[in-house]
C-alpha cells in the first residue's frame, strides 16, 4: 500500500527485453532499507525489487503490467516517480494507493494558472464512474484531487511542489500517464453491487458525494 506522495524521481538506466522484461532503475532515497523481495511503486505500478546495486535496483514487469501501463514503452533515460510502501504508523498524507494501475489516461490540455498548472485528461473508458469532484485519483503514482469531472474528461491541479518533485511537471498534451482509480470507490462499488445497487445508475457517485459533504 502506498500514499501517492513521491519520494524521489529516478531514471531508467537499462531496459532488458527477451526472456523477460526487466528494468534497471536509478534511485537514491528509496533504496534506504530496501532488500530483494521488497516493493517500490514506479510511476504507479508496484514492482518487486529483484536486485539492489549501488545506484539503483532491478525489477521485472509481468506481461499484463507491460501491456496495461506506460512502463511497457519505457526507454533508457525515462524519468519515473518512486515511492516505498506505507509502513505501520506512517502519516497518510495522500490517499490509499494500491499500486495496481487500472489504465492509461491521456493529457488533453495543459494550462498554467499563476503558480499552479491545470491539466485536463481523458480517462480510459469504464473508469469515469470512479471520478468524483474533489475525490482522489493517482496519476503516475501521484496522489491528486479530481476537478470538474465530466464523462471521461476530468482535470487535476498541480501545485509548485508537485511540479518540481514529480515527473508531472513535464506533462504535455498528448502524453500518457498511468491511472489508478480511488481504491475506496472500487470497494464501495463492489459492496453496492452485492446489495443489488446499480453503480451505473449513479448510486455510487451519489453515495460518494454525500460522504464528501459530510467530511
Amino acid at each position: 500500500m502506498f500514499t501517492g506522495l513521491i519520494e524521489e524521481v529516478g531514471t531508467i538506466l537499462q531496459v532488458e527485453r527477451g526472456g523477460r522484461f526487466r528494468l534497471l532503475v536509478q534511485a537514491d532515497r528509496v533504496l534506504e532499507g530496501v532488500a530483494p523481495g521488497d516493493s517500490i511503486a514506479v510511476s504507479g505500478p508496484c514492482l518487486t525489487v529483484e536486485e539492489v546495486r549501488g545506484d539503483g535496483f532491478f525489477a521485472s514487469l509481468l506481461p499484463e503490467t507491460a501491456e496495461r501501463t506506460t512502463l511497457g514503452r519505457a526507454r533508457q533515460g525515462t524519468r519515473v516517480n518512486l515511492e516505498r510502501p506505507l509502513r505501520p504508523g506512517d502519516r497518510l498524507g495522500g490517499h490509499f494507493v494500491a499500486g495496481h494501475v487500472d489504465g492509461i489516461a491521456k493529457a488533453a490540455a495543459v494550462r498554467d494558472r499563476g503558480e499552479t498548472r491545470l491539466v485536463e485528461l481523458l480517462c480510459p473508458e469504464g473508469l469515469e464512474r470512479y471520478l468524483v469532484d474533489r475525490g482522489s485519483v493517482a496519476l503516475d503514482g501521484v496522489s491528486l484531487t479530481v476537478v470538474e469531472p465530466s464523462g471521461r474528461h476530468f482535470s487535476v491541479a498541480l501545485i509548485g511542489a508537485t511540479l518540481g518533485a514529480t515527473t508531472l511537471g513535464g506533462l504535455r498534451p498528448g502524453d500518457r500517464v498511468n491511472m489508478e482509480a480511488d481504491l475506496l470507490a472500487k470497494h464501495i462499488e463492489r459492496l453496492l453491487a452485492a446489495r443489488g445497487a446499480s453503480a451505473e445508475s449513479g448510486g455510487l457517485l451519489e453515495w460518494l458525494a454525500e460522504a464528501e459533504l459530510q467530511r
